[in-house]
């Protein structure tokens, strides 16, 4: 059964994802980009201490955050607007791994309170945000207001000094500089891979002025 659709834009919607997560069923598993072996070390460097307070967005069906929480970061925080996917981790992880929370939640208005993170981490949500119709150059308002609404409710969330905004990407920094370049912070960027690039963006929230 295909769960690919019928055009980009359609991974952008909430309604896409449910009925995908209907269709694979719950034992689905997908990783979009780089998967947590490709990038364990990088986590290590960037995040070295284990006991972090992590928040995932957009997790899905995801294996990253199962992985990370076996190689120790137990206290991870996994959120995705498809109350089908969350139930289905919910029931999977629940017992194998009690420390992890599974929330339905929209990344746009994040139900937590402020500088509660230590750590906000993005593989990939973002990019859906921007599947869109219009140019890559120039997309629409809404796409805009979407991405810039997900970085101010990461760093609203993160604490300062030492919270890190994570994001793992194909986008190249021409067009993800602008939802990523904000006062009182210090964005690292990196190029993975070699054939084909991926790009990690670092956002560090600096301590309050």
């Amino acid at each position: 059964m295909s769960v690919l659709p019928n055009s980009n834009s359609e991974y952008a919607t909430r309604e896409y994802w449910e009925d995908r997560y209907r269709k694979e069923g719950p034992a689905a598993t997908y990783d979009w980009f780089k998967t947590y072996a490709d990038i364990s070390e990088i986590i290590h460097q960037i995040i070295p201490d284990r006991a972090s307070r992590i928040l995932m967005l957009g997790c899905g069906n995801s294996t990253l955050s199962e992985e990370m929480y076996d190689d120790g970061y137990e206290n991870i925080v996994n959120i995705d607007y498809s109350s089908v996917v969350i139930e289905n981790m919910k029931h999977i992880h629940e017992e194998a791994r009690p420390k992890m929370t599974w929330l339905e939640m929209d990344i746009r208005a994040l139900q937590f309170e402020d500088e509660s993170f230590d750590v906000v981490l993005d593989k990939g949500t973002m990019d859906a945000l921007l599947a869109v119709k219009g140019s890559l150059w120039d997309p629409p308002a809404e796409a805009v207001e979407n991405c810039t609404k997900e970085v101010l409710e990461a760093l609203r969330v993160l604490r300062p000094g030492k919270g890190i905004f994570f994001y793992l990407t194909f986008g190249q920094p021409h067009f993800r500089k602008r939802y990523l370049t904000h006062p009182n912070t210090t964005l690292e960027v990196s190029t993975l891979g070699t054939s084909f690039h991926y790009y990690l963006y670092v956002l560090r929230k600096h301590d309050s002025q």
